[in-house]
C-alpha cells in the first residue's frame, strides 16, 4: 500500500488496522473524523507529513502472524463480528465500569471535581451507546444482510421499513460522531486516562478501563464508519439499477 499526502485518514486504516496505532501516536481522530487527507491531519495538528506517511508505511508493511483482514469479510459476516465482538464488549463493560467509576467519584471527586463531569460523560454514553447498538442489530445490519442475500438471489433492491442504507448510516454516523466527542472530553479531563499522585488503586483500574473502552469504540466505529457502512451503500446502488 503507497501511502501520499492526499490518503485519505480513514481508508489507510481500513486498508490495514496497524496503522491506527501511529494515528493514536499522534492523536490524529482515524474513525469518527477519518474522511481527511493525511496533508489535512498533518496541517491542523502540526505533524511533520514526511515522518507521519514513513512511520504508517513502516508499520503496515510488516507482516504479523494472526492478523484479521476484516476489510475481506462479505458484509453479513462483518455484522457478525461487530456484534460479537463490540456490542457484546460494550455490553460487558458498562456494568463492570459503572461501579469502579461510582466509588472514585464518591471519594475522590473532593480533590478532582473533573471526576463529576467523566462519570456523567459515561453514563450518558452507556445510554446513548445501548440504544444506538439496538437500531443496528434490530434494523440496519438485518438490512445489511437482506442486501447480502438479495444480491445472491434475484438482484433487487428490497423493499423494506428502513427507507434506505444511506439515510439510515448517516443518522449512525452523527451518533457516532457525538460518542467520539463524549470520549475526547472524558480523555481531556483524565489527562489521557493518567492517574493522579494521589490515585488509588480502584482509580487506577478505573481509568485503565475507561481507556480500554475507548480504544474498543474507536475500532468499532472505524469498521462501521469507513468500511461496513461504504461498503452497504455501495451494494445497495448497485441492487438499485
Amino acid at each position: 500500500m503507497v501511502i501520499n499526502s492526499q490518503s485519505i485518514v480513514g481508508k489507510i486504516v481500513a486498508e490495514n488496522y496497524k496503522a491506527a496505532s501511529i494515528f493514536k501516536k499522534y492523536n490524529i481522530d482515524f474513525c469518527c473524523n477519518g474522511n481527511r487527507t493525511i496533508a489535512d491531519a498533518c496541517n491542523k495538528k502540526q505533524i511533520d507529513e514526511n515522518r507521519l506517511i514513513d512511520e504508517l508505511s513502516e508499520t503496515i508493511n510488516t507482516k504479523e502472524a494472526g492478523d484479521i483482514d476484516v476489510k475481506l469479510f462479505p458484509l453479513d459476516l462483518l455484522t457478525d463480528y461487530i456484534e460479537k465482538t463490540h456490542h457484546r464488549y460494550v455490553e460487558k463493560k458498562i456494568p463492570e465500569i459503572t461501579p469502579f467509576l461510582q466509588k472514585v467519584v464518591s471519594v475522590h471527586s473532593g480533590s478532582h471535581p473533573e471526576l463529576i463531569e467523566v462519570e456523567q460523560l459515561f453514563f450518558d454514553s452507556t445510554k446513548d451507546l445501548s440504544a444506538h447498538m439496538k437500531k443496528e442489530e434490530l434494523m440496519l445490519f438485518p438490512y445489511i444482510r437482506l442486501l447480502v442475500k438479495t444480491q445472491l438471489s434475484d438482484g433487487k433492491k428490497p423493499q423494506t421499513g428502513i427507507g434506505s442504507a444511506a439515510t439510515y448510516i448517516e443518522q449512525m454516523e452523527q451518533e457516532h460522531t457525538a460518542e467520539g466527542e463524549r470520549f475526547r472530553r472524558i480523555s481531556g479531563l483524565t489527562g489521557n486516562y493518567t492517574p493522579p499522585e494521589d490515585a488509588c488503586n480502584t482509580y487506577r483500574v478505573t481509568l485503565s478501563l475507561l481507556k480500554e473502552f475507548e480504544e474498543d469504540l474507536h475500532r468499532h466505529i472505524h469498521l462501521e464508519n469507513n468500511i461496513l457502512f461504504p461498503r452497504s451503500i455501495q451494494l445497495e446502488q448497485q441492487l438499485e439499477r
